[in-house]
């Protein structure tokens, strides 16, 4: 089994540096072709099964390889981007949300924290392996999604995780 891992296209909030959690927010016309591109990049993969996060902008990051791969994209809450209560809408430079954002078992205020999302993703992941044994699956998903799952699979510091950022559109893939 192999697991492809993507994040999302561009969005208006990603262009502006502001934190990106639970707002809904549409693709930029940059992000809608980037979404043209990974399905592009997907076409000679073998992938059996996609789930999205149901964000728009994920479901729409993912609707040009469901329609190269000819399959329906299925949806799963687990893969939402996490709650980053207070600070969301903020600049990501925001002193506060960077202070939060270095503590793990720290909920945003009226939020989540990162051990809470680990949580989910970690159960979700553990789900689609045994249920899709044998098959090819992309999730489609969000930049602090993105990095939990690493950490499924890499070992990563406190320093490393606070630091990685995964770029829109791009994909990872991840022996299973």
């Amino acid at each position: 089994m192999r697991l492809y891992v993507a994040r999302h296209g561009q969005t208006r909030w990603n262009l502006e540096n502001r934190v990106c959690g639970r707002t809904d927010l549409p693709l930029t016309e940059v992000g809608l072709e980037q979404a043209q591109l990974l399905a592009r990049r997907t076409k000679d993969l073998k992938i059996d099964v996609i789930i999205s996060s149901p964000m728009l902008r994920a479901r729409q990051t993912a609707e040009p390889a469901a329609q190269i791969h000819g399959l329906k994209i299925m949806v799963d809450d687990r893969l939402i981007e996490q709650d980053y209560g207070i600070y969301e809408g903020v600049s990501r430079f925001d002193e506060g949300f960077l202070a939060n954002k270095r503590h793990f078992a720290f909920r945003y205020p009226g939020g989540e924290s990162m051990m809470d999302v680990a949580h989910r993703v970690y159960g979700f992941l553990e789900e689609i392996i045994e249920k899709y044994v044998g098959k090819n699956v992309l999730l489609v998903c969000h930049g602090g999604i993105c990095r939990v799952i690493r950490t499924y699979f890499e070992d990563m510091t406190n320093e490393e995780y606070f630091q990685y950022s995964e770029e829109n559109a791009n994909i990872r893939s991840y022996e299973l």
